[in-house]
């Protein structure tokens, strides 16, 4: 039984292995610049390695530890991970993880997190955290376990009081009637012995928590493992879990007569030295569409308004309405040349309006740029099949309702509550579940102002980006930053609560049936001895096979 219970520790702890080998034993660090301007670089043990320190990553490496680039450009592999298998660009002022792969560009990264702070040391040990500790399911074997051992003691001594009586007084010396009960007897405990209900919960859980580390699903809290198969609605905050928590342009509306790349060409003269994000969300979808930015004089930029530059001795605006009421612009011509955008509705939009007034005074609308928080690709597939398993979705923000149904009619939710404080979102968690006499409730957010509703919920997901994963509140932390990990954990969930009671139902089919049959005799210990391994062997056997259940 021990050795089995070996084999399945050292197949459930392949993810870790894997983790622990993404890790580079030694790194290029940067030395301070030669008089020629270079830098040359030493290489040094991952060890050695200091916060603050310079590493260079060259195509096909692996980050040696967790950092911010400080120059260069290059995608990213972080597959084994966060589970997502598209690598993910990574630029200055990014943060990559230690034992991801460099793919095609060079790096600099400054050092922030080594040794045990690092995400894969945290990932690691939250695994094994959470493969040696034991669910209320466990605790439950565990009991049974400790009044079936002295039940099977007392059913041992009855049957050799019932072979005495049996075998009557005459006979209560003679070696058959002894070889009897000791036959029975010895049956009675060999068959009974409890290694497979010992067996059956922690082997199950071993793999099933193997197997979500290798899909980017880390079970902080092995009771959400266990609570997690009966979740009936699943809570998702909007801002930086539903969608990506920065601006992006979705639309472009150009004025009557006017071309929606004049437009933007516009947009991007006034706002490519804004560092606001909605400027920097327009720059950012200008340059993707292929346009540069034009030499501009007189940039000017107005806290709460927008921006003016001056280009080819006209004004460009870019901003609010009341941008252009403090510059008195008359954006309505008499003879209705322009359609003017101000009046168009575009609820769960801002919207950033263009507009040019040329050297003669002249003014006149080119338009207007709308930009929404981006939807994070793949949630409306995620939401959708947390539908098809039964589940009921609820959108939570602290948003104005109509910017949250906008992203809502997007993903496919019907549930929204919006406007909602950070310290009311424990309330909606504490609703749902009152509502229906009891409902199982699961939180989705990023872990940190969502840190009072994940800790209510009956089942919290955080979403984290791996380098801040140990300030996660959650019980479950999903180490991408997509949605498809929610639908992931509720299978696995399910897949290795199925897997336990089927191993308790082995562990105890073997008992219940062969005990009757060894207390009366028709039982020959070396066959009990056999019936007892093939019972260890068939519960570590039937839990290496959520191995391969599929869970995606």
């Amino acid at each position: 039984g021990h050795w089995l219970e070996a084999r399945a520790r050292e197949k459930a702890g392949s993810a870790i292995r894997q983790l622990l080998d993404l890790s580079p034993t030694r790194a290029s660090r940067l030395l301070d610049s030669s008089g020629n301007g270079t830098a040359e670089t030493e290489s040094v043990p991952v060890t050695e390695l200091q916060q603050g320190d310079r590493i260079l990553i060259r195509p096909g490496e692996r980050i040696a530890a967790d950092g911010e680039v400080i120059d260069g450009r290059s995608d990213v592999d972080e597959s084994m991970l966060s589970g997502e298998p598209l690598p993910v660009l990574r630029t200055s002022g990014d943060s990559v993880i230690g034992g991801t792969l460099n793919q095609n560009g060079r790096l600099v990264v400054r050092v922030t997190r080594t040794g045990a702070e690092s995400a894969l040391a945290q990932i690691v040990q939250l695994v094994e955290t959470a493969q040696s500790a034991k669910p209320p399911v466990q605790q439950l074997a565990d009991k049974v376990a400790a009044i079936f051992v002295p039940a099977v003691l007392a059913i041992a001594a009855a049957t050799a009081i019932g072979w005495l009586a049996w075998g009557g007084a005459h006979h209560w010396d003679s070696a058959r009637t002894w070889g009897g009960i000791a036959k029975a007897v010895c049956s009675v405990l060999i068959i009974a012995c409890p290694c497979a209900l010992g067996l059956a919960v922690p082997a199950a859980l071993m793999v099933g928590v193997g197997r979500g580390a290798g899909r980017g699903i880390l079970i902080r809290d092995i009771d959400t493992l266990q609570s997690a198969e009966k979740i009936r609605v699943v809570v998702l905050d909007k801002t930086g879990t539903v969608t990506v928590g920065r601006p992006a342009v979705i639309a472009v509306v150009p004025a009557r007569n006017v071309g929606a790349e004049l437009v933007l060409k516009a947009a991007l003269a006034a706002e490519q030295f804004s560092e606001h994000p909605l400027a920097r969300a327009i720059v950012a979808h200008a340059s993707g569409a292929g346009l540069s930015a034009p030499s501009v004089d007189g940039f000017e930029s107005l806290p709460g308004l927008g921006v003016t530059a001056q280009l080819d001795g006209a004004t460009l605006f870019a901003g609010s309405l009341a941008l252009f009421e403090r510059y008195k612009l008359n954006l309505s011509p008499a003879d209705g040349a322009t359609d003017s955008a101000v009046n168009r509705d575009a609820p769960g939009h801002t919207r950033v309006y263009i507009a040019r007034r040329c050297a003669d005074g002249s003014a006149e609308e080119l338009g207007y740029i709308a930009l929404a928080d981006e939807i994070k690709p793949g949630a409306a597939g995620a939401i959708a099949e947390l539908h098809r398993l039964g589940l009921r979705t609820v959108l939570l923000t602290g948003d104005r309702r109509d910017a949250a149904e906008f992203i809502a009619r997007q993903v496919g939710i019907n549930d929204i509550r919006a406007e909602v404080r950070p310290d009311g979102k424990a309330e909606v968690i504490r609703a749902l579940q009152a509502a229906d006499g009891g409902t199982r409730v699961a939180m989705v957010g990023d872990g940190i102002n969502d840190a009072p509703a994940l800790a209510l919920a009956d089942l919290g997901i955080a979403i984290g980006s791996g380098a801040d994963i140990a300030k996660e509140t959650g019980g479950m932390v999903l180490v991408g930053e997509g949605l498809q990990g929610i639908a992931m954990s509720i299978r696995l969930s399910r897949a290795t609560m199925k897997k336990i009671r089927q191993n308790l139902f082995f562990a105890f089919a073997y008992n219940v049936l062969a005990i009757p049959l060894a207390a009366l005799g028709l039982l020959n210990p070396l066959i009990a001895a056999g019936a007892m391994a093939l019972s260890d062997l068939t519960v570590i056997g039937n839990a290496l096979l959520l191995k391969r259940t599929k869970i995606d």
